[in-house]
């Protein structure tokens, strides 16, 4: 999940470059802003780099236990 802050600091980085005649209505396209950037991120299915490098640490041990058991197999099926 997304940290909220992030989308916040998104939006006013966005609405304060707005042009001069555009800033009186900050605040209420702010808002927008941040509802729809919420939204179309959370669709996304993001992840953090954290909780991907903790899947990614996950996979690895994964991926040599198959082949640990591959090779298990491997030797089993030899032996008749």
């Amino acid at each position: 999940m997304l940290d909220p802050k992030i989308i916040d600091d998104i939006s006013s980085k966005v609405t304060a470059n707005l042009p001069k005649g555009l800033q009186s209505l900050q605040s209420d396209l702010q808002y927008n802003l941040r509802s729809t950037l919420g939204a179309a991120l959370n669709k996304l299915n993001l992840v953090t780099r954290e909780e991907f490098d903790i899947q990614q640490s996950v996979l690895a041990r994964t991926r040599a236990k198959v082949e640990a058991l591959e090779e298990r197999v491997k030797e089993l099926s030899t032996q008749f």
